[in-house]
């Protein structure tokens, strides 16, 4: 069973890049260079210090948004949870920031807060924080009912409540909404780095694009879909372990 874990993505790895190398090599596009053209310039990049350094200056205003709405966001959801007067005033804010396409707001930002990490980093927490803070909210509206009651029934205090019984049953759809938000932070600080000011792995992308260095280009896209790949799957497998099935709801 432990090696048909891990001999199924290996196959499936192995299928998608062997599909990749045939149409780069077909090719379906003179901008689309085989998967082995791109594993070397990610090579070399990382061996001549282009990609970490992009990368310092990407994961930068990233980790400072992901951790603003972990802090903020996740406070303000269990309190919008928690409070109906919370709830009236701000839950429609965020249904309509969920459902507004936030890469349009991007030029906005820019306008109001230049280009520099400020920029940046509310471009991560615009995209971010709709789903933290939503996530939040609703673990805590879908407390089981009949463990409150319990709680009452046993003259338990509110805080009892909710710090043994509502922020317990909260805590696997919280997660998962910091996880969901970190998905959004990934998109948000690619966008920002292609609109706001080129810096990070968002110049290296444009500038490779503008000089045709197709494989250095595809190079960059792949290793950012596949720390955001990783850094998500990590956080998955970590809110298995925090969490049983039937918390998780699995």
């Amino acid at each position: 069973m432990a090696q048909q874990r891990f001999v199924w993505p290996l196959i499936s790895f192995v299928f998608v890049f062997g599909l990749w190398e045939l149409a780069g090599r077909w090719p379906i596009s003179l901008a689309f260079p085989p998967f082995s053209k791109t594993a070397l310039a990610l090579l070399r990049m990382t061996v001549d210090g282009s990609l970490p350094k992009a990368y310092l200056s990407t994961l930068q205003p990233l980790v400072i948004g992901i951790v603003l709405c972990g802090i903020a966001g996740i406070g303000f959801g269990i309190g919008m949870g928690l409070s109906r007067t919370i709830e009236w005033f701000s839950l429609p804010i965020f249904i309509i920031l969920q459902a507004a396409p936030m890469a349009a707001i991007i030029p906005l930002i820019t306008y109001i807060y230049g280009i520099g990490l400020t920029a940046k980093v509310l471009a991560v927490v615009v995209l971010a924080a709709p789903v933290v803070v939503m996530n939040s909210y609703k673990g805590i509206r879908n407390t089981n009912a009949s463990l409150v009651q319990m709680c009452r029934a046993f003259l338990g205090t509110r805080r009892q409540e909710v710090v043994k019984i509502i922020l317990p049953h909260a805590g696997a759809l919280i997660f998962a909404g910091l996880r969901l938000g970190l998905a959004m932070g990934f998109i948000g600080i690619v966008i920002a780095e292609l609109m706001i000011t080129p810096t990070g792995i968002g110049d290296l992308i444009s500038y490779h694009s503008s000089v045709a260095d197709y494989p250095e280009m595809f190079a960059a896209i792949f290793s950012i879909i596949a720390l955001a790949a990783l850094a998500i799957h990590g956080l998955e497998r970590l809110e298995r372990k925090l969490f049983p099935p039937e918390i998780r709801g699995a």
